[in-house]
C-alpha cells in the first residue's frame, strides 16, 4: 500500500520515551459508579457489519480504522479488526488515532507507524507525523472503515481523526464507512452544551463549529460534515442497533473498555466535557489516580470551600486528598474535590437518564474554574499543554472551550455574575434544529 512502517512506538511530545504496545483489558466488573440498567440487546456497526457479509464481499482491499478499546457490542472481549478478519474481510491495513493502536501511549504523544502483533498489519499512525491519510496511502483501496469508540467531548481528539480521515477519502475518491457506536454521554440534544467553536480557535481539538457536549455519535457528526462542509464525500454510516438514546452509557449493560489511559472508566468520561478545562491551568484533573477527570486538586486548594463554592441539583462534590501520577502537582499531595452523582429520585427514574437529560458537566467545569479562579487568585495559573498536535501548548483553553475571552472573563467575573454569564456561554439553542437533516436515531422519547 506504499506504507512506510516501523517498530510500533514513537517518541513522545513531552520527552524522548519509547511508546510500547498494550491491549487494554475487558473489566470483570464495570468500573463505574452507576449500576448498570440493561435495555433491549444493543449492536454496533461492526457487529452489524460482520453479521451481513453481502455488504463486503466485493472488497478487497479495505482500511481500517480503528484500536483496541473498538469491541464488539455481542463478544466484549473481541476487537473488531481481529473479529472482522476471521470472518474474512479482506483488510490489509490499519491506521490509528491519538494513543496508538493499543489505546495506551500517553495524552499528546507522537506515535510512529509500526505493525500490528494481533493482525500482522501495518499500521499508519494519525498522531504523530501526520494527522490525515495521504493520498498514496490510500490508493489502491475499495474503502475504509472506521470503528472507534468517542466519549462525546468536542475535544476528544477521536472526532477529528474521523473529521480528517472523511476529507481524505473524499479527495481520494475513497468510500468511508463509519461504523457507528453510542454516544456515551447519550443523545439527547437539548442537553448539548456549547460554546460553539469560534473560527479563531480551530485546532487538532475542534475544527468544526460544534459544541463541546454534541449529544451525537461519530456517525451522525460525520453525516453533520459532509453535509455542512464536504459533500463530495463518499460516506455510509451503519448505525447502531438498540441503542436507547435518552440513557448515558450503563444502560447498555455493557463494561467500559478504557478509551485512552485516563480515561478508565465512565465515571471520567462523565465529567470530562467539563473538567477537562483545567488541563489549560496548574491543577491537577488526577492523572494517575484512580478517578481522573472526576477529580481535581492542588497543594494549595481549599478542599472544603471548593466543596461548598458551586451548588449543581444531583451532584456532590466531597472533599478529597490524593497524589496524582502525572501532570500538574505530580508525586505531590493535593487537596480537592471528588465529583458524584446524588441520584435524586426527583430527577428520573434512573443515573443514566440523569446524564444524559439533565447533568450538564460543561457547565460544571466552567463553574468550578471560576471557583478556583475567586479561591485562590494568587496560587492559581493558566498554564501551556504541549502535545504533538500542539507543541507550544499555547492558548489551551481557548482551543478547549471554543471562545478566546473566557480566560480573562473567569479571573474577573463577579460570583453574582457566574450562573448567568456561564449560562449564555453554554447555550446552544440552534443545535437540534441543525442537526436534525442528518440524525439517524429516534429522539423522540
Amino acid at each position: 500500500m506504499g506504507a512506510r512502517v516501523g517498530g510500533y512506538g514513537g517518541a513522545k511530545s513531552r520527552g524522548a520515551r519509547s511508546c510500547s504496545y498494550s491491549t487494554p483489558s475487558v473489566p470483570t466488573a464495570l468500573p463505574f459508579s452507576i449500576a448498570p440498567v440493561p435495555t433491549s440487546p444493543l449492536r454496533f456497526g461492526a457487529d452489524i457489519l460482520l453479521s451481513t457479509p453481502a455488504r463486503w464481499t466485493e472488497w478487497q482491499h479495505v482500511a481500517l480504522v480503528t484500536n483496541d478499546a473498538a469491541r464488539l457490542a455481542t463478544a466484549v472481549a473481541s476487537r473488531t479488526r481481529h473479529a472482522l478478519r476471521q470472518a474474512g474481510l479482506s483488510l490489509v491495513l490499519l491506521f490509528g488515532p491519538e494513543h496508538g493502536l493499543g489505546a495506551s501511549a500517553d495524552d499528546g504523544a507522537s506515535v510512529a507507524d509500526g505493525i500490528d502483533p494481533l493482525t500482522g498489519l501495518p499500521v499508519i499512525s494519525l498522531y504523530g507525523e501526520r494527522l490525515r491519510p495521504a493520498r498514496e496511502q490510500l490508493a489502491g483501496l475499495d474503502v475504509v472503515l472506521f470503528d472507534i469508540p468517542d466519549v462525546g467531548a468536542r475535544f476528544y481528539t477521536y472526532a477529528w481523526t474521523l473529521w480528517h480521515v472523511l476529507h481524505a477519502c473524499a479527495d481520494a475518491g475513497v468510500p468511508l464507512v463509519v461504523l457507528d457506536r453510542p454516544n456515551p454521554l447519550g443523545g439527547v440534544l437539548d442537553a448539548a452544551e456549547g460554546p460553539l467553536l469560534a473560527p479563531d480557535c480551530r485546532s487538532f481539538i475542534g475544527e468544526h463549529d460544534i459544541p463541546v457536549r454534541h449529544s451525537l455519535p461519530l456517525g451522525e457528526l460525520a453525516r453533520l460534515w459532509q453535509r455542512e462542509h464536504c459533500a463530495h464525500a463518499r460516506l455510509d454510516v451503519i448505525a447502531c442497533e438498540g441503542w436507547a438514546t435518552t440513557r448515558a452509557w450503563p444502560s447498555t449493560g455493557l463494561p467500559w473498555v478504557p478509551t485512552s489511559p485516563a480515561m478508565p472508566s465512565f465515571d471520567s468520561a462523565m465529567w470530562y466535557p467539563g473538567t477537562c478545562l483545567f488541563e489549560a491551568t496548574n491543577v491537577s484533573v488526577g492523572r494517575g489516580t484512580e478517578w481522573p477527570f472526576a477529580t481535581i486538586g492542588a497543594p494549595w486548594m481549599d478542599a472544603h470551600a471548593m466543596a461548598h463554592e458551586v451548588q449543581t441539583d444531583g451532584v456532590r462534590l466531597s472533599p478529597v486528598t490524593f497524589t496524582p501520577m502525572q501532570g500538574p502537582h505530580a508525586g505531590i499531595h493535593c487537596h480537592g474535590v471528588r465529583l458524584s452523582l446524588v441520584h435524586p429520585s426527583d430527577h428520573c427514574t434512573t443515573a443514566a437518564t440523569f446524564v444524559a437529560r439533565t447533568l450538564r458537566p460543561v457547565t460544571l467545569g466552567l463553574q468550578l474554574l471560576h471557583a478556583v479562579c475567586r479561591l485562590h487568585p494568587h496560587e492559581f495559573a493558566w498554564a501551556p499543554y504541549p502535545t504533538a498536535a500542539n507543541p507550544t501548548g499555547q492558548n489551551h483553553l481557548a482551543r478547549l472551550v471554543g471562545r478566546s475571552d473566557v480566560a480573562e472573563r473567569l479571573v474577573t467575573l463577579l460570583e453574582t455574575q457566574r450562573v448567568s454569564t456561564i449560562t449564555e456561554w453554554t447555550r446552544v439553542a440552534d443545535w437540534p434544529a441543525r442537526t436534525a437533516p442528518i440524525l439517524l436515531y429516534d429522539r423522540t422519547a
